[in-house]
């Protein structure tokens, strides 16, 4: 029956036009291939380089060893070779065949799409480093340290004793005593950390403790002792791609602390006061992945209860895991972070393990360009009655960001850290610390600024201490609202106080009070200048003594007449601001900094009185303003839009007579993907005329982000809000707060102020390195699939794999708009459930709130930002086709630099070897290179079986996958070699199917590298324990078969016959029988292609929505999916497909499936083979065989000619269709079962 022709409308019309236009010179050529039979030589043409037909002359002797051959007529031969002479004049008119095999072409759209991608990363890159930059203010830390190794923590205490080490530290010159004598504190560094990173921590916590301290009475009393600081030796274990090697560090942590709190019961190494309780608990300090560390430790079989209750971390990843490349890591995250979750959600105390365990993260912000800080938050793992993240620039007296090594060596930073930790033991506890709540109280005092609602006053807490006197006819009580400003010192050269009425809170409405100064504050009383009390009257009784107050401040002179007020000092509650003057430039200067009073009127409506009191006995330098402020005269809410805010900026002119204080909040402002610019105009305050400059604190309350800007007149407006893939928060706000900027400004100066914020689009280009960064493993993918799904397709229908760029040109003119546009329809509607879910779960908090549990949360999703984007705000879609087609250029510029190498290989290799002279390539039996000389199965077997026993045992197979991409590369050298030295395009199709297969297995490689990488460092450290994780075979057998098979040269078919179809039916006998499928072939190979293309398709859709949060998967997918369907295609081929099912029936009973024509044609297949090349022999040199000797172009869209330019082809003389041979024109045998035809 005549072949259906399945070609495209474009390709059949083309191929029509070219029949019609030789159909006059077919007589002719009848009559030219005959004579050219009877004189041995035939005539043809070489479409590949466009040369003019010439006459080939007939070797018998070439075509000695051929089997299998059947005779044809001369009329059939002649028509055969009048249709490859056709095809041959076809090439020469065609001018696309050269641009298709040509790997280095490139479309004017490929080149400008690569273009504008490639400066759109510069962009990035350049915005990412210059712009929208915060300053750097960290100061260098000293020390002298010394480590005492534990050389008896060994194998009887774990099983890591000889991979990690136990060291205690010790201050040269301070503290040189290797026994234990304080409170425990371990150490643990991150991803490939050095336990010396304790150094600047541990120094400081000696020095302190040795400088003020031990000399403190009171601090002694309540049970301070020194830091006992231990740290751990990973030998610079990568963790933070590997989930076992994570595991494996909380196992022995857990042993640690076992063993160090063992060290406090042994008289012979602890000097402790043996009145003192010994530790029971230990304080945890991880840096960077040594805080998820600390945290899988509560998750491990071996922890034992109670043995922590306070951990601090700094810049520690703990929503989502850096990156995903390593399944292991992706599940130990989701086992650790349910865990905190669960037992946060228990509704009693005492199912909730982690009751007594207070967590808090510290994050670098900005500057931190190892991970991005939004991921530090813990909004979605802990309670705020347990723990809560704060920014680095948030933390008073630091005030600056630090990227993710100077958070540990920060001066500032570490001195905070060491200070709240000192404030917070108690070693006249077994926990050898404060209770929980107390110690949340210690942290926010130490760590916020102060400013945020959740901070507890400390005042109405307290006791008057003071007992004021002054004199009856004092004239110093300010009038009720109005300022007061005292912008010197020591003008009476006595002490005096000037009183501030407190309003009554009923009239008073929402009041607060305010007051800030350039004088030091402190809860002692010992400041020279001023004091800030808040006083009530106190009449004193008859016999009623004074001392009951700890001070007496006698301001009256010796009058006879005075008025007694009873006072508490406020400077319990001061909180530091950076100083503003007209030579200030950051925060961070090494300057006095502010000190500033707020207190809202219910929190001192008790009090009658603010006695602000001047003591300076000389004229002094310095100032002092305070106010009682209205919250609706001091607070701006805007309602500016989204929209709005993106093009028209926000605008607002403060007036003149504004409080001190004035709060604006923008909740439009909320995206860690935008950064915005603000400026701030002053009008009238003359030069020196005003006590300070204006300063600015921009903010946001979860997590606690605070920036300040001293002495601003422009300003970088960026934050840490809401970030691509970060899980939702376990309590959800009642809505988008946004950021707040908090305006300082003299209010003496009497005049308007100007504010202006306008979006930095240069500058929120580059927020999106950090956040989406990992993203280009997953989106290239996509690219790359589409494309070779492209190639496929081309290849099935007309027989030519096309190059990668040929087929990328195409994609991008068809198929990766419309899967962009698809894309960004998702991220709209993945946004869109993201945000209904908030809005759901808010109700549910209220219910939880209503029925009050101060922890229990409803559950959530909290994996509703794994997919595509990550974004909840539908706003970024546009990100979708912005960053694939960046993809698409990177795709473009990866093949380009492949097939660069590649040359270069090739060049390399031409000077090293040197061919002795002309080869006939004509002599391969295979028709092929003998560059693809085939070894023997044994070997092929051996060299496959010895590396999966390898994988089995001692290496991952993420090596074997390295392996794997350097053959493929050296096939890709081979093919290309082969295709320039032949000229064949059944050679150039080969190297660009191999090519495209390596591109592929590229953009797969980073996922399998880095888990490669913790291998080699194990083997570095003599660690050879092998992993018990990545040691499936089945992770890489299908990808190793595949690069075997193409290195042995083998050409994936053409789905044109439906050869693979193989089904289990019931025979009439009742038993089940293998069969081939009855149905039309055109439409059996057009469903085969389909299955290919959608599987690509697959692929790539799921790289592109999954791939970021579940990179390990794609690599999976690649090796059980497309690599299983590129064997089984290979395999028919060879007919191994049918003969193999064929074995599996007969193996499990079942009747096998017979030849279309004869029952025992597929039995006895190999005894056929043999007989037909035994009767071969006798014909070798039969003239009807000549036309073998044709080498025209391949083009597989005329299947039936292959024979003409396949050596390895053989005819069988009863075909009734000449495409019915025994092989697919690939050198392999196939089985027609759709035909029915007999087959050897």
């Amino acid at each position: 029956m005549p072949r259906r022709s399945f070609l495209p409308p474009e390709e059949k019309d083309e191929s029509e036009g070219v029949v019609r236009s030789l159909q006059p010179g077919v007589e002719g050529e009848q009559t030219r291939l005959k004579s050219g039979l009877a004189k041995g030589t035939v005539s043809t043409a070489n479409a590949e380089d466009g040369a003019r037909p010439t006459d080939v002359p007939i070797d018998h002797r070439k075509w000695s060893k051929t089997d299998g051959v059947k005779r044809k007529s001369s009329d059939e031969m002649i028509s055969l070779a009048q249709g490859a002479r056709i095809q041959a004049m076809r090439g020469l008119r065609s001018s696309g065949r050269l641009r298709i095999q040509n790997p280095w072409r490139c479309s004017r759209l490929s080149l400008l799409v690569t273009l504008l991608s490639a400066l759109f990363v510069l962009v990035t890159v350049r915005s990412f480093l210059s712009r929208q930059v915060d300053p750097k203010g960290c100061r260098m830390s000293y020390m002298r340290p010394g480590f005492a190794k534990f050389a008896d923590f060994d194998t009887e205490h774990t099983r890591f004793a000889s991979k990690y080490e136990l060291y205690l530290y010790r201050e040269g010159g301070i503290d040189e005593d290797t026994r234990v004598k304080g409170v425990p504190v371990l150490f643990i560094p991150g991803n490939a950390g050095s336990y010396k990173q304790v150094r600047p921590l541990a120094a400081e916590a000696a020095q302190y403790f040795h400088d003020v301290v031990q000399h403190e009475a009171a601090a002694r009393k309540d049970g301070k002792l020194s830091l006992d600081f231990f740290t751990v030796n990973f030998n610079e274990d990568i963790s933070a791609f590997h989930g076992q090697t994570l595991l494996d560090q909380a196992e022995y942590l857990n042993e640690a602390v076992a063993f160090i709190l063992s060290l406090y019961h042994d008289p012979r190494r602890s000097i402790r006061d043996p009145d003192l309780p010994d530790p029971s608990q230990v304080i945890l300090i991880g840096h960077s992945m040594g805080g998820i560390v600390a945290r899988a430790m509560l998750v491990m079989p071996n922890y034992q209860a109670n043995t922590i209750n306070t951990i601090v971390t700094m810049s520690a990843p703990h929503a989502r895991p850096p990156v995903s490349f390593d399944g292991e890591i992706v599940r130990t995250y989701q086992k650790i972070n349910n865990y905190w979750r669960d037992a946060y959600a228990q509704r009693w105390a005492n199912n909730n393990p982690l009751w007594h365990v207070t967590l808090i993260s510290v994050a670098g912000g900005g500057l931190d360009t190892v991970i991005p800080s939004d991921y530090a938050s813990l909004a979605s793992l802990v309670p705020d009655t347990h723990g809560f993240t704060v920014f680095a620039s948030s933390i008073p007296n630091v005030w600056t960001g630090m990227d993710h090594q100077a958070i540990l060596w920060c001066d500032q930073l570490r001195k905070v850290i060491i200070r709240s930790l000192m404030e917070l033991i108690d070693a006249r506890r077994p926990g050898q610390t404060r209770p929980r709540a107390d110690r949340m109280r210690v942290f926010k005092k130490w760590l916020l600024t102060g400013l945020e609602d959740v901070v507890e006053k400390a005042l109405p807490q307290m006791e008057p201490t003071i007992l004021l006197t002054l004199e009856d006819n004092s004239n110093a009580i300010i009038s009720q609202g109005e300022r007061f400003a005292l912008r010197s010192f020591g003008a009476s050269q006595k002490a005096k106080a000037h009183l501030l009425p407190v309003p009554v809170q009923a009239a008073a409405g929402q009041k607060s009070f305010s007051l800030l100064t350039d004088q030091a504050l402190t809860a002692t009383g010992t400041n020279e200048n001023l004091d800030v009390l808040f006083c009530s009257v106190f009449p004193l009784q008859l016999g009623q003594s004074a001392s009951l107050f700890s001070m007496n401040m006698d301001l009256s002179g010796n009058s006879s007449g005075s008025t007694r007020l009873a006072c508490k000092n406020a400077a319990v509650d001061v909180t530091h601001l950076p100083a503003s003057t007209r030579t200030s430039h950051h925060p961070f200067d090494d300057v006095t900094p502010f000190s500033y009073l707020q207190y809202h009127v219910e929190d001192v409506a008790e009090h009658q009185f603010v006695a602000i009191v001047d003591k300076a006995a000389h004229p002094t330098a310095g100032w002092a303003v305070a106010e009682f402020s209205s919250t609706a005269q001091s607070q701006i809410q805007s309602g500016l839009g989204f929209w709005p805010l993106l093009l028209s900026g926000f605008r607002m002119t403060l007036a003149a007579d504004r409080p001190m204080v004035t709060q604006i909040k923008l909740p439009a402002v909320h995206s860690s993907l935008l950064a915005y610019r603000l400026t701030i105009g002053r009008h009238g305050c003359g030069d020196g005329s005003e006590l300070f400059t204006s300063f600015v604190r921009q903010y946001i309350s979860d997590p606690y982000e605070s920036k300040f800007f001293v002495n601003v007149k422009q300003a970088n407006i960026n934050l840490h809000g809401i970030a691509p893939f970060m899980p939702p928060p376990m309590r959800q706000a009642s809505g988008t707060e946004g950021v707040s900027l908090q305006v300082w400004s003299d209010p003496a100066c009497h005049s308007t102020m100007d504010v202006a914020l306008d979006l930095d689009i240069l500058g929120s280009i580059g927020k999106l390195f950090m956040r989406y960064r990992t993203l280009f493993a997953a989106f290239p993918l996509l690219v790359a699939a589409l494309v070779l799904r492209k190639q496929f397709a081309i290849y099935d229908a007309t027989g030519v794999f096309v190059s990668f760029g040929e087929a990328l040109d195409r994609c991008l003119r068809q198929s990766l708009p419309l899967v962009f546009l698809a894309l960004s329809i998702c991220a709209v509607g993945l946004a869109r459930r993201a945000g209904s879910s908030s809005r759901s779960h808010r109700f549910l908090d209220g219910v939880s709130r209503w029925r009050g549990n101060a922890t229990e949360s409803p559950r959530r999703d909290y994996r509703q930002n794994d997919l595509l984007l990550g974004s909840p705000d539908p706003f970024f879609w546009f990100l979708v086709p912005v960053l694939g087609a960046t993809s698409v250029g990177l795709c473009l510029l990866l093949h380009l630099l492949v097939t660069g190498l590649t040359y270069v290989c090739l060049a390399a290799y031409g000077i090293v070897v040197t061919r002795p002279g002309w080869v006939r390539h004509d002599d391969d039996p295979r028709g092929s290179s003998s560059s693809f000389a085939a070894n023997s199965a044994r070997r092929r077997l051996a060299t496959i079986s010895v590396l999966l026993v390898l994988v089995s045992t001692i290496i991952p197979y993420q090596f074997a996958f390295l392996v794997a991409c350097l053959v493929q590369a050296a096939t890709c050298a081979r093919a290309l070699k082969v295709a320039h030295e032949t000229r064949s395009a059944q050679h150039f199709s080969l190297y660009h199917y191999a090519h495209a297969i390596l591109i592929l297995m590229i953009w797969l490689l980073p996922i399998n590298i880095f888990v490669l990488l913790v291998w080699v460092h194990n083997l570095a450290v003599h660690w050879l324990t092998p992993f018990s994780s990545h040691h499936n075979v089945f992770s890489i057998m299908p990808v190793l078969l595949l690069v075997e098979t193409i290195a042995c040269g083998n050409m994936i078919p053409r789905i044109t016959t439906p050869y693979v179809l193989l089904v289990l039916r019931w025979s009439a006998s009742g038993r089940v029988a293998l069969r081939a499928p009855r149905a039309d072939p055109g439409l059996c190979s057009a469903s085969l292609r389909s299955v290919t293309q959608l599987l690509l398709i697959v692929f790539g859709g799921y790289a592109a929505v999954y791939g970021v949060s579940y990179a390990y998967t794609l690599h999976h997918l690649f090796n059980l999916v497309l690599a299983v369907w590129f064997l089984a295609l290979h395999s028919s081929a060879t007919g191994a497909l049918y003969s193999l099912a064929a074995r599996l029936s007969l193996f499990l009973g079942l009747a096998p499936a017979p030849a279309p024509d004869s029952a025992s044609a597929l039995a006895s297949a190999d005894g056929e083979r043999e007989r037909e090349r035994e009767r071969d022999r006798d014909r070798d040199r039969d003239p009807d065989h000549l036309l073998h000797h044709l080498h025209p172009p391949a083009d597989h869209r005329y299947p039936q000619l292959q024979h003409l330019h396949d050596p390895d082809h053989h005819h069988d003389d009863n075909d009734d269709n000449d495409d019915d041979d025994g092989h697919d024109g690939h050198g392999g045998r196939a089985l027609d079962l759709g035909q029915g035809k007999k087959r050897p």
